[in-house]
C-alpha cells in the first residue's frame, strides 16, 4: 500500500488535490472529519474558532500525533488498497507517527501559493468552517503554523505550487497521483 499525505497552509489547494484523488476512485481520510467529529461530538457548531479549539486542546491533552492516531485507525478499517490520500497533516509529529505505523510507501506532498492568492480563495470558498474576514484568514495561518505546519511543508518529499490556474494544478496533481499508482 501506498500513502501520499497532502499538507498546506490553508486555502492552498488541498482540498482540490483531494477531490481529484477521491474522482480517480482513491480512497481518502480527510484528518480534518476526526476534528469535526470531535467538535460535533462536544455539541459545538463547525466554525473556525471552534474547530481551531478542539484540535488544538486535543493535541495539548493527548500529543501533537492525536489526529494520526486517530487518522490510523481509520486507515486500518479500510479494505487493502494500492494508494491511499490523507488529507490535512499538521506537524512533524504526525508525520512521524504515519512513517513508523503504516510501514509502507509514505509521501508527503506539500500544496502552496502565496498568502495573497489564499486568501483570495478562502473569502470565495464556502466551506463550512471557513472566515470570511482577512484579521480570521491571518489568524487561521498563525494557529496552524504554531502548530509545526511549516516545518511539515519544508520536509515535504515533493511539493507543488497552485499560482497558475486550475487546470495546470489539476494536471500537476492527476500526474503525481498516475505516477504513484505505478510505482
Amino acid at each position: 500500500m501506498k500513502i501520499v499525505a497532502f499538507t498546506g497552509m490553508p486555502w492552498s489547494g488541498k482540498s482540490e488535490a483531494v477531490r481529484l484523488a477521491k474522482d480517480q476512485g482513491i480512497p481518502v481520510v480527510r484528518m480534518g472529519d476526526m476534528v469535526w467529529a470531535e467538535t460535533k461530538h462536544r455539541g459545538l457548531e463547525l466554525v473556525d474558532e471552534n474547530v481551531g479549539k478542539v484540535a488544538s486542546e486535543m493535541r495539548d491533552k493527548y500529543g501533537k500525533d492525536i489526529w494520526a492516531q486517530k487518522t490510523f485507525k481509520a486507515i486500518q478499517q479500510m479494505d487493502n488498497k494500492k494508494l491511499i490520500v490523507i488529507d490535512g497533516v499538521r506537524n512533524l509529529e504526525e508525520v512521524e507517527y504515519f512513517q513508523q505505523h503504516l510501514s509502507t510507501d509514505f509521501s508527503l506532498v506539500a500544496i502552496d501559493a502565496h498568502d495573497e492568492t489564499r486568501y483570495r480563495r478562502a473569502l470565495q470558498r464556502q466551506r463550512i468552517d471557513d472566515e470570511h474576514d482577512i484579521t480570521k484568514l491571518k489568524e487561521r495561518d498563525k494557529r496552524e503554523l504554531s502548530w509545526g505546519l511549516a516545518e511539515v511543508i519544508a520536509s515535504a518529499d515533493i511539493v507543488i505550487t497552485n499560482e497558475n490556474g486550475l487546470k495546470p494544478f489539476q494536471q500537476r496533481i492527476l500526474s503525481l497521483l498516475h505516477q504513484l499508482l505505478k510505482r
